[in-house]
């Protein structure tokens, strides 16, 4: 059964797209630099529409590394031009 916070962030990043994603596909492109490269765009939701909160839960639910999820929305936050809340600001 997924966990009320997977629903919720899965329901957030594929409703606009129209993408389908797991959990453990988001999980491993929320950590991976080469989503921020493709501009992936449940990726890009992720870190862009999903609450702080949401996305921290996510993290340590999923068992992603904070470290690398800081630095693939650090890209994401260059390349849209606009502060997002898990970046970190230069």
């Amino acid at each position: 059964m997924t966990s009320p916070v997977i629903s919720l962030v899965l329901t957030t990043v594929t409703a606009s797209y129209g993408v389908e994603v797991s959990a453990r596909e988001l999980a491993d492109r929320i950590q991976d630099p080469a989503s921020a490269t493709a501009f992936d765009a449940p990726t890009f939701a992720f870190f862009s529409e999903v609450s702080p909160r949401l996305q921290a839960e996510f993290i340590e639910e999923m068992g992603v590394s904070r470290a690398a999820a800081i630095v693939v929305a650090t890209f994401f936050s260059e390349a849209a031009g606009y502060a997002l809340p898990l970046a970190v600001r230069s």
